[in-house]
């Protein structure tokens, strides 16, 4: 999560850019420059080689830019889809990247390029150190808190003395811290070794090119390019492992403000006085004097029992409470190391060690009643429910007032099945027919109803309007008439009848028109 939310980061910075690249492009010289020298500024800011100020730097990606993407494939370029646009940008990152790398490594520039592999190295050295460090100042605390308990069993003089001191609260805290501690470890380990083989796959990649580019004049660029892209896949991982590291060692510091509280509590004037004529035992030591003694498997007739020498993957095998003690947690109520080799119990397919033969075998009698009072014990102090991997348990936490009884431990609440009937519709089906359920349509009509109170209507008289009123007129349409005459009749005109002669010439120069009129009289007609 850590490193996906960097690269999310890492991604946003360039969004606007990477967004001027992937958009359209008119096939315009002064277009196309422009769209180059973006693409040379996305390759710059997401190698994260160098800075991009540095002018060394930039000469040496701009030249390994134009060595595999010239300028005048631009045109190929802007006629691409976007999506497509936006895989070769981060494959010519890649190429470019390993480039540089590659020469780097040749001699041939790269000077401004950091050296993460030794930073790298000695981060996870530095990380370690510190967990290590921490871990030993948990291992010894635990040991003293230990003593300072066991010596209090037995004696009521010196229980009165130490009972006002939070022992058993403080070695909690202790396991805790060293629990944290170990896993934060372990991670670290893993970096260490990732790291190892991520440093050999790197050196081949680099020998592979050593083999290829110098030794051809010409060399397939499918087979080099994806060199390239694997050593700058190997330097980005590099990268993201020295942000985990300093995640890893963040984390390790900020641990330990919680256990500043020990010295508070017991400084060590104050815990070097009460350890006097006290015999600490450290968790080998004790492991160390149960080294002899084994149960053993004939005693019990039920019960499965696992040794080192019969089992295989024995170090693999999950144990339970994180491998203390399955009896002194709910009969002493103290996270004790057990010890494998005396026996490891397999009840219900989970595994259990003890701290001494005895223990083993009081555990192995009812193994079920002892793994009950181990969650009592937790449920009294919660913080063992995390440091004993009994989260699962929480279910059956009942309200404090429910869970006390006469004796002062926590009980299970009883459980029980209940049934409950309701009619299917108690009250007459009633449809409201102004229920809407939409939201947005209520929002639309509180808006209106909002409106309307800042709504007012007005009116006004005037002098010549006040008397009036509405009126109607009614009308009788006219009707179709028609008259007869006694006889028909009719009048004629005559039809004019003009002639024009002459009007095409003739033989003489001059040309005579003559009009004759045959149109007859009225009287005529």
């Amino acid at each position: 999560e850590f490193l996906n939310r960097q690269r999310r980061v890492l991604e946003g910075r360039l969004a606007s850019l990477r967004r001027d690249i992937t958009e359209r492009c008119l096939p315009v010289e002064e277009e196309m420059e422009n769209m180059y020298l973006k693409i040379l500024a996305y390759v710059l800011q997401s190698s994260g080689l160098g800075s991009p100020k540095d002018v060394e730097f930039f000469r040496e990606v701009t030249a390994a830019l134009q060595s595999v993407f010239p300028q005048k494939e631009m045109i190929t370029f802007i006629s691409l889809s976007k999506k497509s646009k936006e895989e070769q940008v981060k494959n010519l990152t890649m190429i470019v990247t390993g480039i540089l790398l590659y020469n780097k490594e040749c001699g041939r520039g790269g000077s401004g390029i950091v050296d993460v592999q030794a930073i790298l190295n000695e981060a996870i050295q530095s990380a370690t150190r510190t967990a290590d460090e921490r871990l030993n100042t948990c291992h010894m605390l635990a040991h003293q808190y230990m003593a300072l308990l066991e010596s209090m069993e037995g004696d009521p003089l010196r229980h009165r003395q130490l009972s006002s001191f939070k022992l058993k609260e403080a070695l909690f805290n202790v396991r805790q811290h060293e629990a944290f501690l170990c896993i934060l470890l372990s991670d670290a380990t893993t970096c260490a070794q990732e790291v190892e083989k991520m440093n050999v796959k790197f050196a081949a990649a680099m020998e592979k090119l050593k083999k290829i580019v110098p030794n051809k004049i010409s060399v397939d660029s499918k087979e080099v390019f994806a060199v390239f892209v694997a050593l700058s896949n190997l330097w980005t991982r590099f990268k993201d492992k020295i942000l985990l590291i300093k995640f890893l060692t963040n984390m390790i510091n900020d641990l330990q403000r919680f256990s500043e509280i020990q010295s508070q509590l017991f400084p060590k004037e104050l815990l070097s006085s009460l350890l006097e004529r006290v015999a600490v035992k450290s968790n080998e030591e004790r492991i160390r004097e149960t080294m002899g003694t084994r149960v053993n498997v004939s005693d019990f007739k039920d019960q499965e029992w696992l040794f080192p020498e019969t089992t295989e993957n024995f170090d693999q095998l999950l144990i339970e409470y994180r491998g203390f003690c399955a009896h002194a947690i709910g009969v002493k109520g103290l996270p004790l190391p057990g010890n494998p080799a005396i026996g490891i119990l397999k009840h219900k397919e989970k595994y259990y060690v003890f701290r001494s033969k005895e223990a083993a075998y009081i555990f192995a009698q009812d193994p079920d009643k002892f793994i009950q009072l181990n969650i009592e014990k937790a449920k009294e102090h919660v913080e063992l429910m995390q440091l004993l991997k009994l989260q699962h348990h929480l279910v059956y936490l009942a309200p404090f007032a429910q869970v006390r009884t006469a004796h002062g431990y926590l009980m299970k609440p009883t459980a029980g099945d209940s049934t409950t009937q309701t009619d299917t519709h108690i009250l007459p089906p009633t449809v409201v027919k102004s229920y809407e359920w939409n939201e947005w349509t209520m929002r639309k009509r509180a808006i209106e109803l909002a409106n309307l109170r800042r709504k007012s209507t007005q009116s006004m008289q005037t002098d010549l309007s006040h008397m009036r009123r509405q009126s109607s007129t009614q009308v009788y349409l006219p009707k179709d008439v028609g008259t007869q005459t006694k006889r028909d009749n009719s009048s004629n005109v005559p039809r004019p009848q003009v002639f024009l002669k002459g009007l095409r010439g003739g033989p003489s120069p001059t040309t005579h028109m003559v009009k004759v009129d045959l149109t007859r009289a009225v009287d005529e007609t």
